[in-house]
This record gives structure tokens, C-alpha cells and sequence, in this order.
């Protein structure tokens, strides 16, 4: 990483001049910013060191590497540092082929010539630098990705070559450690065994890669499974038990079908003991074909972002789902329901913002969540979505979004609009209801907020008379603390 070329073109105008046209690096054009407010998805500083006429602008990011953003949305990283970007960038400019092009041509290349010289830049060729400007490019996720600063979307990636599906990267490690288990070594076996990460990831690479050997080590996986309940992985590694169709492995997924009450539930319908292997392996194919199979793009994007959390891929975690709300929030008719064309399915919006916050990513949270708020239909669910939403405002330290929020949940117990929120007052709605009013006051106290926050323990008590005797039991030491702390302000 260096920052020579940048420091020569500062200091000497003729070289600046020439970077800035017909290079189109205008260094002059730092000074102006983007055209908007921007941030990286995975934080870290940006610095503006340059700009085109196009209104694109150049950032350097902390480790060097350079990132370009136009002014229609898509960026990527073009070099490693200023120095290979402006090499780049000075070797692949091109002139428009027409009448003209012949004596600008002669131009750019002096002018290329000359820059290069000066800047002590090598003669490579056009392939050399193409791929360059590829490897560069493809950097660029997951660490790199541009946002929005005020709605938080991303920017467009700026080239369209291919990259490997997500299950790739999250599935390395699995495969290679299913090859440890396959290799027989009992260390290795216990070991990942013990590790719960990395058994599940083994028990993903085993759906995907089905071998006739590996019968042991799957009831292995299988029985150490059971200490997590009842997973994903743990009624994957039962069906590829099953699949074997050896009725001597149905007491061992008995017992672990009574491990506790969600493993009775979520692998119901096994064949007793003693039925035929037939029956066994026909109940597992039955589940197989519903919920896993042997392609792994046929998995929810959620298999893969989650394994890609748990092994600390943070950013590619993000990026990916990130992505994935960018598409529903320009595109909303892929949420309609196939068997009610003008209904939406809410789910994914609430299980992103779910993800999200897993995270710790609260602003994509909140994107996702006031999205999901807005599209719910019965009051009920308006109302719980709203108070969840004034959660992660206040979370967020959007306290004034967060009042304005939970306003228009009174609102709504008010006049509902339907006769879904008849028992609010008795159930535990209510009671998150309340204590969220509490939280808020408590937040807007410590804010130095005196009159919001006296506003707002109004409003909750009130709330919390309402309440049943039972909803109400859970709440009343939070109002008498936070009542006393609104006392203490100003």
C-alpha cells in the first residue's frame, strides 16, 4: 500500500492537471464530497481523494484499496491502493472511435506517457492491467460494499463478473472436515464432534456430498446433535440416518426423538422399532424431498447466512442480506403469497430484521422492521410490529422516532379499526406495550428530555391502568423506577 502517486499529484499541478483530464482522477474535486452521504456496510473510514466529471467519486478506504461510486448507484473497489488504481485507470483509458479519434488518440497516449514516467508507473499491457482491475473488482464483497447513508441500501456492484454461490465460502471448512471424519481419526471425531459449529457444518457438507461409508460417522454426529435440541441439523442428520433404511438405527433415533419435547415434535411420524427398513427409509426420503435434498442452492439464503455468522463471516453474512432486502424493498411482489395472489407473505421482512439484529446491525433492522410494520393488516399485528419498531428506535437512539412510534400505537388501541385487539388488556401484548413506555421514558430522561419524558409516563400510566391485574403484576417496578428517575430531571 502507498500513497506516492497521490502525494506527487498534490504537490505538482502539471501532474495533476494531467490525472485530472484526460484521466478523469480530478484530485481538485476531493473538496466536494459525493454527491450523497455514504458509509461502508462494514464500517471503517472513507476518505475523498478525488472525483470525475461524471459526478463519481474516489474514496480510499482503511487498508489502502481504492473505491470508486458513481452517481447512479454502484461502486467496487478499483486497486489495491491509489498507485495501482491511477495505473490502472491511466493505462485502460480509451477515446471514443470516431473522426476524431485518431488525433486524440495520439494525445492520450502522450499524455499517458508522460504521467506514467513521472509517477515511475511500469509499462504493462492492457491484459496485464485488465486483470488488475479484475482481481481488484472482486474484492469489493463483502468488506467493501457501499451504503446509503440515509436509507442504508447498497450500491450496485460496478462489474458483473461471476462470483462463487455463498454455500461455497460457508461450506469450506465442512467439507474439509468431513474428510477428517471420513479419514477415520477418533481425535477428529471427538473433536468436532464437541463443537457445534463445525458438526453442523460436517452434517451440511454430508447432505450435499452423500457417501455409501458414512453410515458411522452420521450416527455419530447424530447423538452429539441432540445437545442442541431440536435443529436444523439435528432432523438432517436423522434422515441421513434414515436414508440407509437399517432397521437396527431405529432405537437410536427414538431416543433421539425423545430427547425432549421439541425433538418429539419436530420428528414425528418415524416408524416404530422393529418396523421394516423399507418403512424407515421411505419416511426419511418423504422429509428429504420436503426439506433438504442434495443441491445446495435449493437452500433458504438463511441456511447459509446463518453458517456464515456462526463462523464469523460477519460481512459476508451482511452483505448477503443486505442484498436480499434491497431486492423486497425496490420489488415487493416477490413476498406475494402463491395461493393469495394479493397477499403478502410478511415473514422474510421480519425474519431479516431478526437476522439483522443478530448482527448488531440495528439500522438494517429498523429498515427491515418499519417496512414489515407498515404491510401488516390486523390491528394486532400493526400494534405489535409498532412497538417492536419503537424498540429498536429507541435502541438506536432515534428517541424522538421512537415517541412518534408508539403514539400511533395508542392510537390504535384507541380506535383499532377491527375487533382483533379485544384482549390486549389481559394478555402479554399489553404488558410489552407498558414496559416499552416505560423504557422510552427512561431512555428520554436520561436524554435530559424533562418534558418528553414526563409526557410519556403519562401516557404509560395510563396504559398501565388499563391493564389486567395479572399483565399489570410485571410492570408496576419498572414504573415506580422510572417515575423516580423522571423526578430527577430538570
Amino acid at each position: 500500500m502507498t500513497d506516492h502517486a497521490l502525494r506527487l499529484l498534490r504537490e505538482n499541478p502539471r501532474l495533476a492537471e494531467l490525472a485530472a483530464f484526460p484521466f478523469d482522477f480530478d484530485i481538485s474535486r476531493a473538496a466536494h464530497g459525493h454527491v450523497e452521504s455514504v458509509r461502508l456496510a462494514s464500517g471503517g473510514p472513507l476518505e475523498v481523494v478525488a472525483g470525475d466529471d461524471t459526478g463519481g467519486t474516489y474514496f480510499v478506504c482503511a487498508d489502502g484499496s481504492v473505491l470508486y461510486a458513481d452517481s447512479e448507484g454502484s461502486a467496487g473497489i478499483i486497486g489495491s491502493s491509489v498507485d495501482e488504481a491511477l495505473e490502472i485507470r491511466i493505462g485502460l483509458a480509451e477515446v471514443e472511435d470516431d473522426e476524431e479519434g485518431h488525433e486524440q488518440r495520439g494525445e492520450l497516449n502522450r499524455a499517458r506517457a508522460e504521467l506514467r514516467a513521472a509517477l515511475g508507473f511500469p509499462e504493462r499491457s492492457p491484459a496485464q492491467l485488465e486483470a488488475m482491475l479484475r482481481a481488484a473488482l472482486l474484492r469489493t464483497e463483502p468488506d467493501f460494499v457501499l451504503l446509503n447513508d440515509l436509507e442504508h441500501s447498497a450500491y450496485r456492484l460496478l462489474d458483473t463478473y461471476p462470483r462463487p454461490p455463498l454455500w461455497e465460502p460457508v461450506l469450506a471448512s465442512g467439507h474439509a472436515d468431513l474428510a477428517r471424519l471420513r479419514a477415520g481419526d477418533r481425535t477428529a471425531w471427538e473433536e468436532l464432534a464437541e463443537d457445534a459449529v463445525r458438526r453442523r457444518l460436517a452434517l451440511r457438507a454430508a447432505q450435499f456430498d452423500r457417501a455409501e461409508g458414512d453410515l458411522e460417522l452420521l450416527r455419530h454426529l447424530l447423538r452429539h446433535e441432540t445437545k442442541s435440541s431440536m435443529t436444523d441439523e439435528l432432523r438432517l442428520a436423522t434422515v441421513l440416518v434414515g436414508l440407509r433404511g437399517d432397521p437396527e438405527d431405529l432405537p437410536l433415533l427414538h431416543e433421539v426423538r425423545e430427547t425432549d419435547f421439541d425433538t418429539a415434535c419436530g420428528l414425528g411420524g418415524m416408524p416404530e422399532p422393529g418396523a421394516a427398513g423399507e418403512k424407515l427409509r421411505e419416511w426419511a426420503r418423504e422429509l428429504d424431498d420436503v426439506l433438504f435434498g442434495t443441491d445446495p442452492s435449493d437452500e433458504p439464503v438463511s441456511t447459509w447466512t446463518d453458517l456464515a455468522y456462526d463462523q464469523g463471516m460477519t460481512e459476508l453474512a451482511r452483505v448477503t442480506l443486505i442484498r436480499e432486502l434491497d431486492e423486497i424493498v425496490l420489488d415487493q411482489s416477490g413476498l406475494r403469497r402463491p395461493d393469495a395472489p394479493h397477499a403478502l407473505a410478511t415473514a422474510p421482512l421480519s425474519a431479516l430484521a431478526h437476522d439483522f439484529e443478530r448482527l448488531g446491525d440495528l439500522p438494517q433492522a429498523l429498515r427491515a422492521h418499519r417496512l414489515y410494520a407498515a404491510l401488516q393488516e390486523t390491528t394486532w399485528d400493526r400494534v405489535s410490529a409498532r412497538h417492536t419498531q419503537a424498540r429498536l428506535e429507541r435502541e438506536s437512539g432515534l428517541l424522538c422516532e421512537a415517541v412518534r412510534s408508539l403514539a400511533a400505537v395508542r392510537d390504535a388501541l384507541d380506535t383499532p379499526g377491527d375487533d382483533s385487539l379485544r384482549h390486549w388488556r389481559n394478555v402479554n401484548l399489553g404488558r410489552f406495550i407498558a414496559e416499552e413506555h416505560y423504557l422510552l421514558t427512561r431512555a428520554l430522561a436520561d436524554a435530559g428530555l424533562a418534558d418528553e419524558a414526563r409526557a410519556l409516563l403519562t401516557a404509560a400510566d395510563a396504559i398501565l391502568g388499563e391493564l389486567s391485574e395479572n399483565a399489570a403484576r410485571g410492570v408496576r417496578e419498572l414504573a415506580d423506577k422510572t417515575a423516580a428517575r423522571v423526578r430527577e430531571v430538570r
